[in-house]
């Protein structure tokens, strides 16, 4: 039998929504004023999911200490308090909107995580904007 654990986690960053191929008046047309060129910020929640068989040893799917400190180490460290179209790598060509933040997430996560394990991230933009990443 599958079970599922998640472990929450937060960062706090900043991004701005802009297509350097467009001009001024298209940015604005499309992404409005997530399109500042002084940036804003969000306080992101996350959400990690592992889906797998119960270990008989552990009596665990994972122990939930390495999955919090694989998060912090990939995910907290890399983003929190960053600007993220100008301090990470991963946004430096890649337009930083939710989707792809969650992609770039569960990316990172997929090359930590025991492939055994089904890995699901689940980013909350805000209380209402959520988005989600199951590698499909």
């Amino acid at each position: 039998m599958k079970v599922s654990v998640c472990r929450k986690a937060h960062f706090n960053a900043a991004h701005r929504l802009y297509n350097p191929a467009w001009d001024m008046a298209k940015n604005d047309a499309i992404f409005g004023k997530c399109n500042n060129p002084n940036f804003h910020g969000h306080n992101y929640a996350l959400e990690v999911w592992l889906t797998g068989e119960i270990d008989p040893e552990t009596g665990m799917v994972i122990d939930l200490k390495i999955l919090k400190d694989i998060i912090e180490t990939e995910i907290e460290d890399r983003f929190d308090h960053k600007n993220l179209n100008l301090d990470t790598e991963e946004f430096k060509t890649l337009i930083p909107t939710a989707e792809n933040i969650c992609v770039v997430i569960w990316q990172l996560l997929r090359l930590k995580i025991d492939s055994k394990l089904d890995l699901k991230v689940r980013l909350f933009e805000t209380e209402r904007n959520v988005v989600e990443c199951d590698g499909h």
